[in-house]
């Protein structure tokens, strides 16, 4: 297997894949990871193509943020900036892109998986957003679901930050595709070949609408979020949920902390 952390696998009938391959960390989103999978999408709109996948190597799609990387303070900050880079990239990009989720897809793996113009999980998938377990909040993302959810849907899943099925996950639209294990990728490949009947132009400019009939521009909306993000972050409460997170126990909330 690759040392790469995260690889573009060659274009075939200008569709891209872009592997996560972090599998012995479950794909965990470190900054060498999060900076690789912007430079892989920069690479894949270089070589023309016009649906990009995203899978994941080892047992599941993605975990979510490296939360061992973000106990250091040096590293929290650049890593909600790279956070951010990533979703704008994967959202605005002109390709059409597909998220093929097997396993799980936490927090950051989830969010990258909402940032897909479509998104196909395999039956036995576990998806959620539980960073206020963690004593964070998804911020980044959320910018994302409420373009997408019903407000109350959204709520649901980033207050109560829970983990859900592949079932309930397509009852709400966060998904687009169910299918049997082993078989995401192969659906995704699918919804790229009928992406490929449609005009490339006409496409690209249907994304560019959709994304401008919301009020604000994601850039602006990824701001606002990010500023927050990065406010929690520093927070006692946040220290506390990821070490909690990291040694395997129950953290130890202060009931008074308010952010």
């Amino acid at each position: 297997m690759s040392d790469q952390l995260v690889r573009l696998e060659p274009i075939d009938r200008d569709v891209a894949v872009i592997a996560l391959n972090r599998p012995e960390k479950r794909n965990a989103l470190n900054i060498p990871m999060l900076e690789a999978l912007c430079k892989a999408v920069e690479d894949a709109h270089a070589r023309q193509a016009r649906v990009i996948v995203f899978r994941g190597e080892g047992p599941v799609f993605c975990a979510g943020l490296d939360l061992a990387e973000a106990e250091d303070p040096a590293k929290s900050h650049a890593s909600g900036q790279w956070i951010a880079q990533m979703l704008e990239a994967v959202w605005q990009s002109h390709a059409v892109t597909i998220a093929a989720v097997h396993g799980a897809a936490i927090a950051g793996g989830a969010g990258l998986m909402t940032a897909c113009d479509l998104a196909v999980v395999e039956d036995n998938a576990k998806i959620g957003y539980p960073e206020v377990r963690r004593g964070l909040v998804a911020g980044l993302v959320m910018t994302l679901l409420r373009r997408q959810l019903r407000e109350r849907d959204a709520r649901e899943l980033l207050v109560l930050g829970e983990i859900i099925g592949a079932a309930r996950a397509k009852e709400i639209g966060l998904v687009n595709r169910v299918v049997p294990e082993g078989g995401a990728l192969d659906a995704a490949r699918e919804l790229a070949a009928t992406v490929l009947k449609g005009g490339p132009g006409a496409i690209a400019h249907t994304k560019q609408m959709l994304n401008e009939l919301w009020p604000r521009a994601i850039e602006t909306d990824l701001a606002w979020a990010l500023n927050h993000h990065k406010a929690v972050r520093g927070s006692r409460e946040a220290r506390e949920g990821i070490a909690a997170f990291n040694e395997k126990r129950k953290p130890n909330w202060d009931p008074d902390a308010k952010t």
